[in-house]
């Protein structure tokens, strides 16, 4: 007789515990990498990113960090990808906690204060990436100018809010304002970093004042158009002498 019973219902076997510890000590492997290469690329700057500089700092193989990449192009895309997420999570989202307008605005330029004034002993690859590829072509030129022009988009839509809510003049172009804003950090980072000014930070609050009051919109609160703002509890900017020969490249 002819025995009819149904086979057992086959099922996929999971993934082996083997293979997911190796893929998430991977994971982890490569975010050490990224970090050491972000922390590299902030003392010698981008271009001055190699494979080998990044295995020597970690104490890896070249053939180790290259297999997380493939590329030293890669590599430097990776890490514009990281400096922008951490500054997001710094400068952006943190002021997304405040009321839309003014407060958010405000509260975008404080923390980007802060940020600025915790780089001035390592450099903002915003800034260090724009001069070092600003007459070149490429992904990492793309990579890094994707990460900027999303941060001025962020920062011209806080000035937009704001006139919306009537506490900047509608009449006023939001893309005038945000390259103002704009052009304060860049100031700042200039005169601090390069020149050593101790007051670059006061002259920068100022500056923001300053646009603040001749942008005024009807519904600007008096008080923050007083010289005392609560950016001036914004701690200045600790200016560390650069260590000589920071900029020597590290092409190993």
């Amino acid at each position: 007789m002819t025995d009819h019973t149904s086979p057992a219902k086959l099922e996929a076997p999971p993934a082996p515990e083997a293979g997911r510890r190796v893929l998430i000590k991977g994971q982890q492997t490569k975010a050490v990498i990224i970090d050491a290469a972000l922390g590299l690329a902030s003392q010698i700057g981008l271009e001055g990113l190699s494979i080998g500089a990044v295995a020597e700092v970690t104490g890896m193989s070249k053939s180790g960090v290259f297999a997380h990449f493939g590329s030293r192009e890669e590599l430097q895309i990776s890490v514009i990808r990281e400096y922008h997420d951490r500054f997001e999570a710094e400068v952006f989202y943190a002021a997304m906690q405040m009321p839309r307008g003014l407060p958010r605005l405000q509260a975008l330029f404080d923390n980007w204060m802060v940020q600025t004034s915790a780089e001035i002993d390592s450099g903002c690859i915003y800034i260090s990436g724009a001069v070092e590829f600003d007459d070149r072509t490429g992904p990492v030129r793309d990579a890094l100018a994707s990460s900027v022009s999303t941060w001025q988009t962020a920062l011209r839509r806080a000035v937009e809010l704001a006139q919306a809510e009537g506490q900047l003049s509608r009449a006023s172009d939001a893309h005038q304002i945000a390259f103002e804003i704009h052009g304060l950090i860049l100031a700042l980072h200039y005169e601090a970093r390069f020149l050593r000014n101790p007051s670059a930070a006061d002259h920068a609050r100022q500056g923001f004042q300053h646009i603040l009051t001749r942008y005024a919109g009807p519904g600007m609160p008096t008080s923050t158009l007083s010289s005392e703002s609560k950016s001036h509890s914004i701690p200045a900017p600790q200016l560390v002498a650069a260590p000589k020969g920071r900029r020597a490249s590290a092409n190993n």
